[in-house]
């Protein structure tokens, strides 16, 4: 499988290049690299528990966007739903645009649980070719790629009918916290609003590009994670240590250190728990669609019912039960 250049967006939000340099500089301390793996690994175990509901067997799966592999780790955690997962799945490639991260886990154990090939693509760009793949799947990726529409209808492109797409992201009103707090202080502070976090889709946005990708018997849902932090300069530190820090091409390059007092103590008085902590909460969309196929179930065509409504609702009285 090879990925091969394809035109970009014609407007960029993100900066693609200097996100790959944030997660790089993160992967400079290993240790605290792998520490933060909370939130990849969370939403990860949630996707598999998702995934063991799906039957069918995948030969040729995409891990879009992988990371370091978070998904093939919760797979190969030994849990039941993991066990399910790994016995429906064959070669798995994993792509990912920071090379630092897609190799970081290469020597773990679960590299030798499955048949896991590495691939250095960007994930927006990248295109093995029509029809060619059985799943697709992306785990806390899609939050940074500018061309969403794009990506969604080449995803559907590669895979071949009734191929499955399966992608989680960050949307909505995650670290709404974070984002009030910031917005307040620099409001207060200095009478402007800058954007110090990235846009993010919703849920109906989601739903819509799905359906504008011509994906069939989609499945969207919606899940609150919701991590609490000794302060809102922990929350920050860890988000770099994730790599997860903004990367919007027009945004200011530093945050001047009052204005984060600032943000701190306004996230603490609005926010803040009894033990003194803050909580951060991160919204995560997930998503399931399918490659049309003649073989898929197709709702009966009007008029084929066998029962009608005019005969039930007399038994069912005026109060409807």
């Amino acid at each position: 499988m090879r990925g091969s250049l394809v035109r970009r967006a014609a407007y960029e939000v993100f900066d693609r290049a200097h996100k790959v340099l944030q997660r790089q500089r993160a992967l400079k301390d290993l240790a605290a690299s792998r520490q933060v793996d909370y939130l990849r690994d969370e939403v990860a175990n949630r996707t598999i528990e998702r995934l063991a509901f799906v039957t069918k067997k995948f030969d040729k799966v995409v891990d879009l966007g992988s990371g370091a592999g978070s998904l093939e780790k919760a797979i190969c955690s030994g849990t039941e739903d993991g066990n399910i997962v790994k016995s429906r799945l064959g070669e798995i490639t994993m792509v990912d645009s920071c090379k630092e991260l897609l190799y970081r886990d290469a020597d773990l154990p679960f590299n030798r649980e499955m048949n896991i090939k590495r691939l250095v693509a960007d994930e927006e760009t990248f295109w093995p070719g029509e029809s060619q793949v059985d799943a697709v799947i992306s785990s806390m990726s899609l939050h940074w790629i500018n061309d969403l529409p794009g990506v969604l209808k080449r995803v559907e492109n590669m895979l071949k009918p009734d191929g499955m797409f399966m992608a989680n992201m960050v949307g909505g009103d995650s670290l709404y916290e974070l984002r009030t707090s910031l917005q307040l202080a620099e409001q207060e502070r200095y009478g402007r609003i800058s954007p110090r976090l990235s846009p993010l889709a919703d849920v109906k946005d989601m739903g819509g590009l799905m359906q504008q990708a011509k994906y069939k018997l989609l499945t969207i849902d919606v899940d609150d994670i919701i991590v609490n932090y000794p302060d809102m300069f922990a929350l920050m530190d860890d988000l770099k240590a994730m790599g997860e820090n903004n990367a919007i091409k027009v945004r200011p390059w530093t945050i001047p250190r009052d204005l984060l007092q600032a943000a701190n103590s306004i996230y603490t008085h609005m926010h803040g728990d009894e033990d003194g902590s803050v909580p951060a909460t991160f919204r995560v969309i997930y998503m399931i669609g399918w490659k049309y196929s003649e073989d898929q179930p197709k709702p009966l065509e009007r008029g084929t019912a066998d029962v009608s409504f005019k005969d039930i609702l007399p038994q069912m009285g005026e109060d409807g039960k």
